[in-house]
């Protein structure tokens, strides 16, 4: 069980390369990427809520909503954003190139965000065995995109 912490990011790697995929044959069969977006955060925001009401799950109220900084409702946006430029991209340059770019990008911010402590992350130190590390990425990501 506690090497779940560590499969889960892993599986959740193969669903968003899926997710790719099924949303930019969703793109094609509506012929608009704004729409397909629109469909799959709908499905999902549908499953969730059968999920929150079937299990009884604790639901803020609206003055505890009121009360949230507007910066962490950015969650929806950000991923409304992603799952656009995915359905745009993949088909065009494909999976793995698509792909190795969000990751190249996710770990420099990953690493900037994780040095300062940002959004609730554990503070960690920039070393250089971590710049190394992104940068091979970074390398990685570039001749994946090589023609």
């Amino acid at each position: 069980m506690k090497y779940l912490i560590f499969i889960l990011p892993a599986i959740a790697g193969i669903t968003i390369t899926t997710q790719a995929g099924v949303n930019s044959q969703l793109r094609v069969a509506v012929n608009n990427p704004f729409v397909a977006a629109f469909i799959s955060f709908l499905t999902g925001t549908i499953i969730l809520g059968a999920y929150i009401v079937a299990t009884r799950q604790t639901v803020p109220g609206v003055s505890q909503l009121r009360n949230i900084e507007l910066y962490k409702y950015a969650g929806g946006l950000l991923g409304a954003f992603f799952v656009t430029v995915i359905i745009v991209t993949v088909q065009k340059i494909g999976s793995a190139n698509v792909f190795a770019l969000v990751i190249a990008g996710q770990l420099l911010m990953a690493l900037l965000y994780d040095h300062l402590g940002l959004f609730g992350f554990p503070q960690s130190n920039i070393s250089i065995t971590k710049i190394v590390g992104v940068l091979f990425l970074v390398l990685g990501a570039y001749l994946i995109n090589k023609k």
